[in-house]
């Protein structure tokens, strides 16, 4: 039995490695690793075998340890301070959703307790997936960005009532389900009060009187026992575990142990949510996908366009423009993990049937797939959906919602246009209009169009990354163009339009930081200023000038940086969190030290017979003796106990040590 037991843990452990490696290279989301785990391994494919029961009851533990890290993130006082967006955004998009999922669903035939389930699995949003490729498209920072990344946070929170009520749905029958359904939220509102205020009373002690014993094992221990003894509360009341854990996490978020207790139970959550989303996946029969694809693919349609609309609609009620509440709805319409864990919760209750559920997984799984693509297009598809309803609509209308008038230019050129009238760019043209400098401002934000219209000042709205938006501000006979905005999509290809309006026009680009500096440099931009490292720049300026140094000495420094292209500021040792293959890409040089032994290869040699521009590879210092000596003349030569200081990026890095010191690369 022991054997058998560590065979099939072995097993699941080696699959899933395997998997999790190739899908971090490929840069997929582990929670669909997880998934495929389940899929591998799980009694419906051919294959090695899992038995599903101990994993099935281990990983109704992940849920539990999920709710008590969102309960962390969110304590009481962060809740009711951002109660209006909650309320507002998070709450209406949740609700309508489940709403209109279930009522389509109940109209197809399907049981209104199961249509509720439905729609509640429907509503939630992957985090995962929407932080990370919007991170990667350079778009975490931009108004659909934030707006996205938040509203499937707040899901997690608003989700929270559905882990309440559905377990009720499964145990009350048709007359009964508003009495229960009311005794539940009886039992939650005293569970809520008595975790909350006698944890409050007891927790801060308790933990303040663990850490000072100074035993991080102690401390786990202790976190473990409050976050499960939470769930068994809640449990015992006949509410869902995840509740009580959620509530205990966040009398925790309020005290100062917060970030200890966060990372005590990383681990187990990670581990426990792995196992909880492989269970998921051992529930995919394949066995039923011809029969059930058309059905899961529409209920994947379905899901992504109703939330689509709804996002869009309740986003542009807001006041945001169009096409940003259209953004943040193609975001927010994926699938979501949560809504994994809701269906497993309505397995359990046996809300739900299990040909039904298996509908409703394969529909969320195909959500994800698809998402993906609309996130990584939303700019496209925004103009698309745009272009099209404009044509449709009445020209009068189009220039009444925009309030503002169509974009000139003036006659005689030499002008600047701006491009993105936010924060800076609203800061640059005050600048401009100081020193009488005429420009022309795009916008996509009605309200600050509307606005600065009124105030008199030259801003339209136009999306200036297409090329008869461009056109018509003049960009033909202009001086000088600058994107002050920071959506990178929209960027590159207002860079490529521009410059085939304009190539001679000089090109001002803002952007958050360094990573994508060269990719708009080869996309057409005369000069790219990176916030982060302008912010270094400042702060080493002052810092010079505090010290003595001569103005004239700091300006002719920050001039000679800048034409350098940040130099010294993209020159950095790496730690273990900075070595991601993005800053390799976005040309951020790698410092790397190598000391000489007796036995290197470079020992005798000068600096100039090694030859190291060859592999783009550069020496910046030498360390002699403990006595630094930065850029060091290449007719030295080289001597044991020598550190040389490299810059290169990191495979170039690599084979350069090993040439110099004859050891193997690292593989």
């Amino acid at each position: 039995m022991i054997e058998q037991t560590l065979l099939q843990t072995v097993t699941l452990l080696g699959v899933t490695i395997a998997i999790l490696v190739v899908f971090r290279r490929l840069g997929v989301p582990s929670s669909l690793g997880f998934l495929l785990v389940g899929i591998l391994l799980g009694s419906q494919t051919a294959g090695p075998v899992i038995q599903s029961d101990y994993i099935t009851t281990v990983a109704q533990f992940g849920i539990v340890f999920l709710l008590f890290s969102i309960g962390l993130s969110f304590s009481v006082a962060q809740i009711y301070a951002l109660r209006h967006t909650i309320m507002g955004l998070g709450t209406a998009q949740v609700a309508l959703t489940t709403l209109i999922v279930a009522l389509l669903a109940w109209l197809l035939g399907v049981p209104a307790i199961a249509a509720f389930v439905i729609g509640a699995v429907f509503a939630q949003s992957s985090t995962t997936i929407i932080s990370k490729q919007l991170d990667d498209q350079g778009e975490h920072l931009t108004r659909h960005g934030r707006l996205g990344v938040t509203l499937s946070v707040f899901q997690d929170i608003t989700a929270v009532p559905f882990v309440v009520i559905i377990p009720i749905l499964g145990v009350a029958a048709g007359t009964e389900i508003a009495g229960e359904l009311g005794l539940a939220l009886v039992k939650a509102a005293v569970a809520f009060a008595g975790v909350l205020f006698i944890g409050r009373i007891l927790m801060r002690p308790l933990f303040q009187l663990v850490a000072q014993r100074n035993s991080l094992e102690l401390f786990t221990l202790t976190v473990l026992f409050v976050s499960l003894l939470a769930a068994l509360v809640t449990n015992s009341l006949g509410l869902s575990m995840a509740f009580g854990a959620f509530l205990a996490g966040m009398v925790l978020g309020e005290t100062e142990f917060r970030h200890q207790v966060e990372s005590s139970i990383r681990p187990f959550k990670d581990v426990l949510l792995g196992l909880f989303f492989i269970s998921i996946g051992m529930l995919f029969d394949p066995g039923l996908l011809p029969d059930i694809w058309l059905q899961a693919l529409s209920a994947a349609l379905m899901l992504l366009l109703v939330k689509l609309i709804v996002v869009t609609a309740i986003i542009k009620v807001t006041g945001v423009d169009f096409q940003s509440a259209l953004r943040t709805g193609l975001l927010i319409a994926v699938g979501g993990e949560f809504g994994f864990a809701l269906l497993a919760i309505g397995l359990e209750g046996q809300v739900i049937a299990s040909q039904t559920a298996q509908v409703i997984l394969n529909a969320v799984l195909f959500s994800m797939v698809l998402g993906t693509f609309l996130i990584r297009f939303n700019l496209q598809i925004s103009r698309l959906i745009c272009r099209v309803l404009t044509a449709a609509k009445n020209p009068a209308k189009v220039a009444a919602d925009y309030q503002t008038s169509e974009i000139s230019s003036p006659q005689e050129g030499g002008h600047v246009v701006l491009c993105g009238y936010g924060r800076i760019g609203q800061a640059i043209g005050h600048f401009l209009e100081k020193e009488n400098i005429v420009f022309v401002a795009l916008d996509l934000d009605t309200r600050i169009v509307r606005e600065a219209n009124l105030a008199g000042e030259p801003v339209f709205f136009g999306d200036s990354s297409e090329a008869s938006v461009l056109e018509s501000a003049g960009l033909g006979n202009a001086r000088l163009m600058i994107i002050a905005h920071d959506d990178l999509s929209a960027t590159l290809s207002g860079l490529r339009q521009a410059r085939t309006l304009n190539p001679e026009i000089p090109i001002l680009v803002r952007t958050r930081d360094e990573l994508h500096l060269d990719e708009l440099r080869d996309a057409g931009a005369t000069e790219v200023i990176p916030e982060t490292l302008e912010t270094t720049m400042m702060m080493a300026s002052q810092a010079l000038l505090a010290m003595g140094v001569a103005q004239q000495n700091v300006i002719q420094l920050l001039q000679q940086q800048r034409a350098d292209r940040y130099s010294l500021v993209r020159e950095m040792f790496r730690g273990q969190m900075s070595t991601s293959r993005a800053l390799d890409i976005a040309g951020m040089g790698q410092l790397h030290s190598i000391v000489l032994d007796s036995g290197s290869p470079a020992v005798g040699q000068t600096i100039s017979d090694l030859a190291l521009a060859d592999q783009n590879v550069s020496i910046t210092t030498l360390v002699r003796d403990g006595q630094r000596e930065n850029g060091p003349d290449p007719g030295t030569q080289l001597e044991a106990g020598d550190v040389m200081v490299l810059l290169g990026n990191r495979e170039d890095l690599e084979r350069a040590e090993s040439r110099l010191t004859g050891a193997p690369p690292d593989s």
